[in-house]
């Protein structure tokens, strides 16, 4: 077997994820498969790449020699994408997210179309890959999320920008759920529930939830990870999962959303984009439109517009 660019992504995000299990998600794989995938790439390496530590896999003296190399050959592919784009001209501003619910209002917003510029958007599960392909010139700008304390490291060459620098994150429950009826939930009274997380976890959200639920008395049980909104609905919508959720977020068929009581979990949204790619000009084009469609959701749930409205200092600057 000759090693793949699979292959050296595949290296790369095990060592990104510290597990196989988190790498297989990033990868979409199953986690026997991506093993399997490993023991194949270390027979060619001649030697283990990754052993367990305390934190989870971490890479052999033989696995950095192989990662430094990996990282190498891949960002120098990422550049050659990004340097055969640049000869062309007239191509769309290329902006990764990961922010479905300001996502869905983004692309109406025309104050990007009025600096001549389309908008291209691809979807990302996780932050860390959105940070490196924007470092990589595969992206343009990256809109992303922040929990608690965690802060995202970006790329050299980027600049960035805080679109809103705090929003309390509430809980999404089945409609028939005793706590439904409550105006707000103490997360005490959610111990015992099955959670449902997202599908990558390097944006902070899951430690936050942790964090809070132990100070809370208890230790969540974070069961679900799926990709597909719906299907994340319907299953919460059964009674069979409740979920973090942002407070902009619409409650969906059979769903609700509360806030929790001292919101112990709070969220912020950024916008990173690459210096050489947007001028100042266009970098604020995409802040108010970014803003604009914020804005057009905070409405959605009369808890948070309540909540918003008492916190002037946390609204985008439009001026």
């Amino acid at each position: 077997m000759q090693l793949e660019l699979r292959h050296l992504q595949a290296v790369c995000r095990i060592a990104e994820a510290g597990s196989l299990g988190g790498a297989a998600r990033r990868l979409g794989v199953s986690q026997p498969a991506l093993s399997a995938q490993l023991r194949r790439i270390e027979r060619v390496t001649g030697g283990e790449l990754f052993v367990r530590g305390r934190s989870g896999v971490e890479p052999t003296a033989l696995g950095q020699f192989v990662l430094a190399k990996a990282r190498r050959v891949l960002s120098e592919m990422d550049a050659l994408g990004a340097q055969a784009r640049a000869i062309s001209t007239g191509g769309p501003l290329r902006l990764g997210c990961i922010m479905l619910v300001l996502l869905d209002g983004l692309l109406a917003q025309t104050d990007l179309s009025m600096s001549g510029r389309e908008i291209a958007v691809d979807l990302e599960d996780s932050v860390t890959v959105l940070a490196r392909l924007l470092g990589a010139g595969r992206y343009d700008a990256i809109v992303y999320g922040e929990v608690n304390d965690h802060e995202v490291p970006l790329p050299e060459g980027t600049l960035a920008r805080t679109l809103i620098p705090k929003e309390p994150f509430c809980i999404r429950l089945s409609a028939r759920h005793p706590l439904a009826g409550r105006d707000r939930i103490e997360l005490a009274d959610l111990a015992g529930e099955s959670w449902m997380t997202l599908v990558e976890d390097d944006d902070g959200g899951p430690e936050a939830l942790v964090t809070a639920c132990e100070k809370a008395g208890f230790r969540p049980s974070l069961r679900y990870r799926i990709t597909d909104r719906k299907m994340q609905h319907d299953l919460i919508a059964a009674g069979r999962a409740v979920a973090l959720s942002q407070p902009t977020a619409p409650s969906g068929e059979g769903t609700v959303m509360r806030p929790l009581v001292g919101t112990p979990i709070i969220g912020r949204i950024r916008l990173a984009w690459s210096r050489a790619a947007l001028s100042a000009g266009q970098a604020e084009l995409l802040y108010r439109a970014a803003a604009r469609a914020y804005l057009a959701n905070v409405d959605n749930n009369p808890f948070h517009k309540e909540w918003w409205d008492a916190h002037p200092e946390v609204h985008p600057v439009l001026d």
